[in-house]
């Protein structure tokens, strides 16, 4: 080296420092690089996207490749800066290379490479992987050595060393990928995809229409009056049972009404409504909604009665109710248009008691917790252990309510004030 001038020593140094650039924002941007947008660039034939894939599918060569590269270019200009300054100081030139280099490569090599490859992965990566494809096969001996060797040595300290280059994702972690697309993805798009990943947290009980709402056809009564039940239909789908929903017999269908409402009174009879009837699927209470969306439609249903562990039936769910968990109501404004709630002029909002607790939070953005009791009624019951008369007052998690009336043991409407509502209460509740 001492026969090299001064002014080459210095043209060299400049050009390591520039390779020591090169692998350092090489090694940033590929490990930065967005793993489904390069999957995506992928498939539209990027040949940049493909290296960098073919790199990324052997990281351990990859890092091992870059590390070789930057520690030789780094020790190779620790040497030659020393040379330089040894020529140019004497022997204080070691310690002004050591301190002059270090700001150098951490300035010029390191922070500025990776803050920029960081900010810009695909700019960096893409062409890097140019240069880094032929440097891989060219030194795939030494890679391997040096892999190898420490390899060996983490399996000796019994470390796995096997290559699981897993790039799949829980249903928290796609949360939050769906929240932080930002404008690339619709926010109703984003809540309906929210709310597919939360179907599993959510179980047919939590929606069903409870059992005291359901309406059917009762063939315990007179013919006329079953003619008129008929007549008035408002679901597509009725139950039918004997004197009570327990003894159900089967689900009417709107189109098997209409084609009994056209024969002869003295056609329709009990025996011809039951041989119109559809078998009933029994669904039990814990089954998650997304289960049960499944078995609707491997069974091609579309209604089903929700049982409990002793096979007493609660209540009644349909394909539209669990559809409705993912897209919304099917209704522009349902606090608007539900009976169940009433917005009054002083900013109070009157609630029937037996609405559920998911419906209320839905449409008023409330926070009334849900991993209890489904309805308001269950929710003031299980907080105050008994059943309270009309008029009593009380803060349930965090909101102010009145109990207006009670009705067969049950509340039957409340009012509430969310403008009063407390959070740092609700949380206490919550504790």
């Amino acid at each position: 080296m001492d026969s090299i001038s001064t002014l080459n020593l210095i043209i060299l140094l400049a050009f390591l420092i520039v390779f020591s650039a090169f692998f350092s924002s090489a090694e940033t941007s590929l490990m930065s690089i967005n793993r489904y947008r390069l999957k995506s660039l992928v498939k539209k034939n990027n040949r940049g996207a493909k290296l960098t894939q073919a790199l990324l599918q052997q990281p351990d060569r990859l890092i091992g490749l870059i590390l070789i590269g930057n520690n030789f270019v780094n020790i190779l200009a620790a040497s030659i800066a020393s040379v330089i300054c040894v020529r140019v100081w004497g022997d204080a030139g070691y310690l002004i290379a050591t301190g002059g280099l270090t700001i150098i490569v951490l300035v010029f090599a390191e922070i500025t490479p990776k803050t920029l490859a960081a900010l810009h992965p695909e700019k960096v990566a893409f062409p890097a992987s140019f240069i880094l494809t032929p440097l891989q096969k060219l030194f795939y001996p030494l890679v391997s050595m040096v892999i190898g060797l420490t390899n060996g040595l983490l399996r000796f300290m019994g470390v796995n060393t096997d290559n699981s280059n897993n790039d799949s994702v829980n249903s928290d972690e796609l949360k939050i990928i769906v929240n932080e697309a930002g404008a690339l993805i619709p926010k109703s798009h984003q809540n309906m995809l929210l709310s597919i990943l939360d179907l599993e947290k959510v179980t047919v009980e939590d929606i069903m229409i409870p059992r005291s709402e359901v309406t059917g056809i009762d063939i315990d009564q007179d013919i006329k009056q079953i003619i008129k039940q008929l007549r008035g239909a408002i679901h597509t789908r009725m139950p039918v049972f004997n004197g009570e929903i327990d003894q159900i017999q089967g689900f009417l269908h709107a189109k098997q009404i209409v084609k009994l409402l056209t024969l002869d009174q003295n056609e329709l009879d009990l025996e011809e409504l039951k041989r119109n009837l559809t078998p009933v699927v029994f669904i039990p209470e814990i089954t998650p909604l997304n289960t049960q969306l499944l078995n609707f439609q491997r069974k091609k249903k579309r209604i089903g009665l929700v049982v409990d562990e002793y096979g007493d039936i609660q209540g009644l769910v349909t394909l539209e109710d669990i559809l409705e968990e993912i897209v919304g109501e099917f209704t522009t404004d349902f606090s608007a248009s539900s009976k169940d709630i009433q917005i009054e002029k002083d900013g109070s909002v009157i609630i029937d008691a037996s609405a559920t607790l998911r419906d209320i939070n839905r449409a008023l953005n409330w926070s009334f917790p849900t991993d209890g009791p489904k309805t308001i009624n269950g929710l003031i019951l299980e907080h105050l252990e008994s059943i309270p008369q009309s008029g009593t007052s009380l803060r349930l998690a965090g909101y102010p309510l009145e109990i207006l009336h009670i009705q067969s043991n049950r509340v039957k409407s409340v009012k509430v004030w969310p403008e009063l509502y407390r959070a740092e209460e609700a949380a206490e509740d919550e504790d």
